[in-house]
């Protein structure tokens, strides 16, 4: 059994303006230790697809209008509000996109850190506070019992976001969802972050959901990935499958966006034309067939069913898994639909 199982997860949003579809038919696997990335622009479904596995979505104006969300076997959609509390922040936790907005600004880092130890662990506040300068220093934050005495404010960014991680593993979770963790954050500073992930996941053996819209954040560090445009799943595989044999369209344009280091000269990216669609209005078919330039008829008439092409490799693509219909090999048609 795996330890998290989302089936068809489907997340709506009833605005004034219409409706969004932000999560639309997501379904992937995480078992015990694995690194799962989920990578997309902007606008994806990334961030809302975390919120609904933590029950955090605001209602109104969104709701979970379908599927499964299953830890250890049990569904967190149909678990009662005191249920939920008890695993949020104890069994899986989340780190927020921003540090620099996701800590209070009035409290104290080390009591923000100790909170949910005192809640789940049923620590003493003296406890709860060792436990955060325990877990400051484990992060990698030097002088953790005087930095536990100070406010966010006075912690640099790429401090913040160390104390965020901290603050996520405090009650040891099984699972870590990682919200875009290194954005705002220099290139150096980045690297220590994705380092002290992956360090830390050795000696907690805690599974992570990363997700990013930064293909080169995950490459070494996934062993699945899933990629997602619109709201909707458009392939999902082990790391090297989508790295070095990827299927869909929108996961070339991704690849062919992303800076190349084992290439001598200067190679030219290729950015995807266009812009993702508004999810209130989404083109028919495949979503992402007015950006494609091997669509046809097909794709602006008909939604691809997801396939699984090899081992458990799945793509929406009508031509996906074609002779000669691969990255750097594919054919385009004489027109864009």
């Amino acid at each position: 059994m795996a330890l998290l199982q989302v089936n068809d997860l489907r997340t709506h949003f009833f605005t004034r303006d219409g409706l969004v579809k932000a999560v639309d038919g997501v379904t992937f696997s995480l078992d015990k230790g694995e690194t799962l990335g989920v990578v997309g622009e902007s606008g994806s479904g990334k961030s809302v697809t975390a919120m609904s596995i933590m029950r955090l979505t605001p209602d109104p104006p969104g709701k979970v209008v379908g599927g499964e969300v299953l830890y250890k076997g049990a569904d967190i959609l149909t678990m009662s509000a005191a249920e939920v509390r008890d695993l949020r922040g104890n069994r899986i936790s989340m780190v927020f996109q921003d540090p620099m907005t996701s800590l209070n600004p009035v409290y104290r880092v080390g009591e923000q850190i100790g909170e949910a130890i005192r809640i789940h662990k049923k620590a003493t506040k003296r406890e709860a506070f060792e436990r955060a300068v325990e877990l400051l220093d484990l992060v990698g934050i030097p002088n953790p019992r005087s930095r536990a005495k100070d406010f966010p404010h006075q912690f640099s960014g790429g401090m913040r976001q160390r104390a965020m991680i901290a603050m996520a593993l405090a009650c040891d979770p099984d699972i870590l969802i990682a919200d875009e963790p290194t954005t705002a954050l220099d290139v150096t500073i980045q690297a220590q972050i994705l380092e002290l992930m992956m360090s830390l996941q050795e000696r907690t053996g805690a599974a992570i959901i990363m997700i990013t819209h930064d293909l080169g954040i995950v490459a070494d560090m996934a062993d699945r990935m899933l990629v997602l445009y619109a709201g909707r799943p458009v392939e999902y595989g082990t790391a090297r499958e989508v790295f070095y044999s990827p299927l869909h369209p929108y996961t070339w344009g991704l690849l062919e966006s992303l800076p190349r280091q084992d290439i001598e000269g200067k190679g030219e990216l290729h950015p995807i034309k266009g812009q993702p669609p508004s999810l209130i209005d989404v083109p028919t078919g495949c979503s992402f067939h007015p950006r494609c330039p091997y669509a046809t008829a097909i794709c602006s008439a008909e939604l691809p069913e997801t396939r699984i092409i090899e081992d458990g490799h799945s793509v929406a693509c009508h031509f996906a898994g074609e002779a000669g219909f691969t990255r750097g090999n594919a054919v385009k048609t004489k027109g864009v639909v």
